[in-house]
């Protein structure tokens, strides 16, 4: 595979009146987890497709593995992929197994691979089950499995924990990595952004159809400029002594609940700040809490509000 898996360029969409993407650039570099977030309408699902070669775009161009949507050769480059869709469809009167064989029919897949697979993602008990009687979680293991056939190079998960409990997610995640310790590159959207903003090495932000924003969530930080929050407990009788530190330094926004502090610091104080209290005799416990990636993407919404 090429060291750039996905490259974007100034791509567009329209579906008649609707502008669904408006001159998005981004690349994905091989072997990385990109993930692709925004409100309902801002353009994922019809980037996925996309870049899939389900649907063509109106304007500019996409490269996936160095070959052109509408070349010759990108049909074998699409048995190279994985793909998962947000509602993971399949046909109800097949067991678990032969959804899983039928799926390495298509892919050119050896069959015997797909007992070690259903076993892979959990599903080893159920695969000679129908599967009207999944539950919702292992139908969504289910999809997971056929897109683990074939060990593809390029993976695209559209909101992949759909119906998972704690544990599946935790397996999930965990067989996700392993896939991509092996080389895979794995673009991932989600509407949970606390379950990926630890997992993704970097994302994108649509909204309105264009690339709002992009990076590694510590430089999306950076870029809003949010502040950090720094929590801080102490003993009884100190409130008011911790009330007056805090009120003597300039443009610091603080809380205070009984004897403990909630403070809004920027970056470029937070090291000051946290020197001040350790100095502090009564101070118990100080904890701090770095802007989350849906800090990020409130905070990115409302300025652009």
């Amino acid at each position: 595979m090429t060291s750039v898996p996905i490259e974007v360029s100034k791509v567009t969409k329209r579906f008649g009146d609707v502008q669904a993407l408006d001159g998005v650039d981004l690349t994905v570099g091989r072997g990385e987890m990109f993930g692709l977030i925004g409100h309902n309408g801002a353009g994922k699902s019809t980037l996925f497709k996309l870049m899939l070669g389900l649907l063509p775009p109106s304007g500019g161009t996409i490269r996936v593995c160095g070959t052109p949507l509408d070349g010759a050769s990108f049909r074998s480059v699409r048995r190279r992929i994985g793909y998962l869709p947000e509602h993971f469809v399949t046909y109800d009167n097949l067991s678990g197994l032969e959804v899983l064989q039928l799926f390495a029919d298509l892919k050119r897949v050896p069959r015997r691979e797909c007992e070690a697979v259903l076993e892979r993602v959990g599903l080893k008990d159920a695969a000679k089950r129908r599967v009207r009687g999944y539950s919702k979680g292992m139908r969504q293991r289910l999809g997971f499995a056929q897109v683990l056939l074939g060990n593809p190079e390029l993976i695209f998960l559209d909101e992949p924990t759909n119906g998972l409990d704690a544990e599946g997610i935790h397996d999930f995640y965990r067989i996700l990595r392993e896939v991509q310790s092996q080389g895979a590159t794995i673009v991932i959207t989600s509407h949970i952004l606390a379950e990926i903003q630890e997992r993704v090495d970097r994302l994108v932000i649509l909204s309105g159809g264009r690339v709002a924003a992009q990076g590694t969530l510590a430089e999306l930080r950076a870029q809003m400029n949010l502040p950090s929050t720094i929590e801080v407990k102490v003993e009884a009788g100190w409130e008011q002594q911790l009330q007056a530190v805090l009120s003597s330094m300039h443009d610091l926004r603080f809380r205070m609940e009984g004897a403990c502090a909630q403070i809004a610091v920027p970056s470029a104080q937070k090291v000051p700040v946290l020197q001040v209290l350790s100095m502090q005799q009564g101070v118990r416990d100080i904890a701090i809490r770095e802007p989350s990636l849906e800090d990020v993407f409130l905070g990115y919404g409302e300025s652009h509000a």
